[in-house]
């Protein structure tokens, strides 16, 4: 497993600070995040100009590019996206699921839009990847569980995230077990408690909540997962620079244990 971050946690800051302090940590590499709302790193109107600044950075700290992660479903926006992801050799475009939870009706539309945009992701060489997510369409394991069903195609595969499954009331580590084979990105973050939101970025800190990550990371090692593992904090906009810093490290500090552990390093 390649162990990573998304740079949405150093939102706050540019994307020469996220490489810098990522490499720092000792990461395998990043995630490039395309939310505006959280971060202005992968601007989706301007990629053909930031796409060489991101290889610069790639290339200057030795950290290659596992993923981007845009949230909407948009036509337009998703091939902006994807044509980014081909420029700068990221294999993965995560994106999030759209609709609203117990709605048949939102379900059927992101299931609808997920294969279009599978199409659109062979075209450009890439894999698109969704997660369930808190309140959307695509929520816990049955849902995702009908998207994989319903989108079989070899250009798409689940983003999986336990910070997700444990607000819908599951146990992430057996959720895991029954979709393992359609996992091609993973989502990584605690979270104590069982709440809408996942808490205060610290807290969101690997160790510091109330999911069996170790068990987590054992079912992706039994079941000889290679991909990215990148963690996902949200909300540090505005946190100063070493508490950033210091999310990053517990965190990869907390994975790195996990690995070794399992016998995965």
């Amino acid at each position: 497993m390649k162990l990573g971050v998304n740079s949405v946690l150093f939102g706050g800051y540019d994307m020469a600070t996220a490489f810098k302090y990522i490499a720092a940590c000792g990461y395998d590499g990043i995630e490039i995040s395309a939310i505006d709302s959280m971060s202005q790193h992968l601007v989706v109107d301007r990629w053909r100009e930031l796409a060489p600044v991101i290889k610069q950075h790639s290339q200057a700290h030795n950290l290659p590019i596992l993923a981007i992660e845009h949230p909407s479903q948009d036509p337009q926006k998703m091939e902006a996206v994807m044509q980014a992801a081909a420029a700068i050799n990221c294999p993965i475009v995560n994106c999030g699921p759209g609709g609203k939870s117990n709605d048949d009706a939102t379900l059927r539309q992101s299931i609808d839009s997920l294969g279009k945009l599978a199409d659109m992701a062979g075209k450009y060489g890439v894999t698109l990847c969704v997660k369930a997510h808190v309140g959307a369409a695509v929520h816990n394991t049955p849902t995702t569980l009908e998207v994989l069903k319903a989108v079989n195609h070899p250009s798409f595969g689940l983003d999986m995230d336990p910070s997700h499954i444990h607000r819908a009331g599951e146990n992430p580590v057996d959720a895991l077990r029954a979709v393992v084979h359609r996992v091609k990105h993973v989502h990584i973050r605690d979270c104590k408690g069982r709440q809408q939101n996942p808490g205060k970025p610290e807290m969101q800190s690997n160790g510091r909540g109330d999911i069996d990550l170790l068990g987590y990371i054992r079912v992706l090692h039994e079941n000889k997962y290679q991909g990215p593992l990148d963690l996902e904090v949200i909300g540090a906009k505005e946190y100063e620079l070493p508490f950033c810093v210091m999310i990053a490290a517990e965190s990869r500090g907390h994975m790195q244990a996990c690995l070794q552990a399992c016998g995965a390093r």
